[in-house]
């Protein structure tokens, strides 16, 4: 490769955000998490948050391609804050035997501790801090983030309008502050529980309901900012932004200036509402349906506008945050029937049973659960020019991209230019994160592709997936059923077919895993199926069916 430029961060343009789900389980009569898995696949969800790290549940999820959040509960914090040696262990017992055939992309520490928990406040910041140092010392930081959810009572209630936002004066220097300062040093967000209808219902109906539910309406003018807000989301997701401007960095974290009218810079600290919805059992189903729609509408819209007058054009972020989008976990799956409450019991999206509540577009009108994603390359622009695909190309291979096979004397090496290895680099990156959308962008130094590009270097041309029979059949079963319904050819091993024979468990399994692994660019991380496959060198035959390589 040649001689690489100092390292640069890339700053990426903001997509479009994503919707997910809070997966709680206090309830004696919900279906079992492999049921779950199927109804959040059949409605297109693909992320979710959870509040433990059940082993069910972690288990079902596996190899689903459904982003996961998991939890240290606010009853471990303590032990966590106590003992960096703890937090290792729970890291090693309960997320990285699950990774990454789950795709756990964060950690809560806590959960609304300031509210649940108050005895906890000085614990947090430690705990968290201990958990993120496990998760290093496994090799797992950069891509299982750690933060915390906070209510968003942690704010004054005197921060209104949105440019007047603070955090309570017990908490804004002596936690927030070294709280964001970790955030920021480890590349996490902030994790904030919102519920809109709280602050709508506090105002005894001055407020318009159409700003609360995303509809158009005459906007709210915030004068100390200029900014004039078209719904009440927004405005409390900018209060919280301004929350954190307000409070002074303990350490070296960057906190910008704020003019009148004038868009903040991007923030080092975005904003993830960890918690949202409407109040179903305290305002009926039909404006929680169209909260829930058109907050989702909201989210995934991608336009850019700030001026609309329609709540639904406001674009990727916010006035004060335009440049970021929002990703968000809507509260909650399940009516739960052994909440404390009958409000807190009929937050659900679905009853046990899988049965709507209301219809809920989670694709906002692209029209119905995504299809299993066709195989996709990404490759380099050549007119990005050298200098930002060895930015890009630097960026890559310190965040997560194996670029062994393009150094000098290995397998890719040649050709030796600047756009074949940055075509290398982007693409393991890009396949290592499951071609998720914004990993092939590079800051427009890249664009994905739906055909093999020719002449394409593949360090594991001549490799093959197998089955590891140690699994159990109940595992391997479980596997196959999956690789055949995501995009593996499985008709070869049906009953009379050439390859079913021998009728077994671990031979199927082979001929399926194979044949998802040379269809998803024989990467590592598509011969995974929660350790029941793996990787090998020499040509496989089982029985008379010889299994197939691309090479």
């Amino acid at each position: 490769m040649a001689e690489a430029l100092e390292r640069r961060f890339l700053v990426y343009n903001a997509d479009a955000g994503e919707v997910g789900v809070c997966y709680g389980r206090n309830g004696d009569n919900l279906m079992n998490p492999a049921s779950v898995v199927q109804l959040l696949k059949k409605n297109g969800i693909t992320m979710v948050r959870v509040y433990d790290t059940d082993q069910a549940v972690l288990s079902a999820m596996a190899n689903t391609g459904i982003k996961l959040v998991v939890a240290l509960p606010n009853e471990m914090l303590a032990s966590a804050a106590a003992d960096p040696r703890w937090a290792v262990q729970w890291a090693k017992s309960n997320v990285k035997p699950y990774y990454p055939a789950t795709d756990i992309r964060g950690v809560t520490v806590g959960n609304e501790v300031f509210q649940q928990a108050k005895g906890l406040t000085s614990q947090l910041v430690p705990a968290m801090k201990n958990v993120q140092a496990a998760l290093a010392g496994l090799g797992l930081a950069d891509a299982i983030k750690v933060t915390t959810p906070i209510a968003f009572d942690a704010l004054k209630a005197s921060s209104f309008p949105p440019s007047k936002g603070e955090f309570r004066d017990e908490i804004a220097q002596s936690v927030m502050s070294p709280m964001l300062d970790f955030l920021e040093q480890t590349g996490s967000y902030l994790m904030v529980n919102i519920y809109p209808y709280k602050a709508y219902a506090s105002t005894n109906g001055a407020m318009d309901i159409n700003y609360a539910l995303f509809r158009p309406n005459a906007g709210v003018l915030d004068e100390g900012s200029g900014f004039t807000y078209y719904s009440l989301f927004d405005a409390q997701l900018d209060t919280v932004y301004y929350a954190m401007d307000a409070v002074r960095p303990s350490g070296n974290r960057t906190v910008g200036t704020t003019l009148r009218g004038r868009r903040h810079p991007q923030p080092k600290v975005p904003v993830h509402p960890g918690e949202l919805n409407w109040c179903t059992y305290c305002d009926g189903v039909e404006n929680s349906q169209t909260f829930i729609n058109n907050l989702i509408k909201r989210v995934v819209s991608g336009g850019t506008s700030t001026t609309s007058y329609s709540p639904l054009d406001a674009g990727v972020g916010t006035p004060y945050r335009p440049d970021d989008d929002i990703s968000l976990y809507i509260f909650e799956l399940f009516n739960e029937n052994e909440k404390s409450s009958p409000e807190e019991s009929n937050y659900g999206l679905f009853y046990p049973s899988g049965q709507p509540v209301y219809k809920v577009d989670f694709m906002a009108g692209a029209g119905g659960a995504p299809s299993p994603p066709r195989s996709s390359w990404c490759v380099a622009n050549a007119a990005a020019g050298d200098a930002r695909l060895q930015a890009a190309l630097d960026w890559a291979c310190g965040h997560g991209a194996d670029c062994s096979a393009i150094q000098p004397g290995k397998t890719c090496y040649q050709p030796n230019t600047k756009l074949a290895h940055a075509s290398y680099a982007f693409n393991d990156y890009y396949q290592r994160k499951g071609r998720a959308s914004g990993t092939c962008d590079f800051a427009g130094a890249a664009s994905i592709v739906y055909q093999q590009p020719a002449g394409t270097c593949d360090p594991n041309a001549r490799s093959w997936c197998v089955a590891n029979a140690a699994v159990g059949d109940s595992r391997l079963q479980a596997a196959l059923d999956y690789a055949c319904g995501h995009g593996a050819d499985c008709s070869a091993i049906q009953p009379g077919a050439r390859c079913f024979n021998p009728d077994t468990k671990v031979a199927h399994a082979s001929y399926a895993f194979n044949d998802y692994y040379q269809r998803n660019g024989r990467s590592d991380q598509s011969c995974d199926f929660g350790g029941a496959g793996s990787v090998v060198h020499q040509a496989q035959k089982i029985g008379n069916c010889v299994l197939r390589s691309r090479a």
